[in-house]
C-alpha cells in the first residue's frame, strides 16, 4: 500500500473516532442531528479554549472526559445495565 493511502486511512479512522465521540456524548440526539447547532457548539468550545478561561475549561473537560471513560469502562467490565451512561456518571461527579 502506498504511503498516501496509509495516511488517508489513518486520517479517516481519526475522523470516524471523533464523530463517534460526538454520538457517544449524546450530542447528535440532543440536537436532533442539527449540523448548525453542533458546529456552533464546537466553535464556542474553540473560542472558550482560546480565551483567558481556556486553561480552566480544558482542565474541567479533561476531568469530565476521564470520568466518563472510566465509568464506561467499569460498566463494561461489570456487565451492568446502563444507568444513564458515562455522561451521567461524569455529571454526577463534576458540575459545570
Amino acid at each position: 500500500m502506498r504511503t498516501w493511502q496509509v495516511e488517508r486511512r489513518k486520517r479517516t479512522r481519526h475522523l470516524i473516532e471523533l464523530g463517534g465521540l460526538v454520538v457517544k456524548a449524546g450530542i447528535v440526539e440532543l440536537t436532533k442531528d442539527d449540523r448548525a447547532i453542533i458546529y456552533g457548539a464546537m466553535l464556542w468550545i474553540a473560542a472558550k479554549l482560546q480565551s483567558d478561561e481556556g486553561g480552566n475549561a480544558r482542565d474541567l473537560w479533561i476531568a469530565k472526559g476521564k470520568l466518563a471513560f472510566a465509568a464506561e469502562c467499569n460498566k463494561d467490565q461489570k456487565g451492568q445495565p446502563d444507568s444513564g451512561g458515562p455522561r451521567a456518571a461524569a455529571d454526577a461527579k463534576l458540575s459545570l
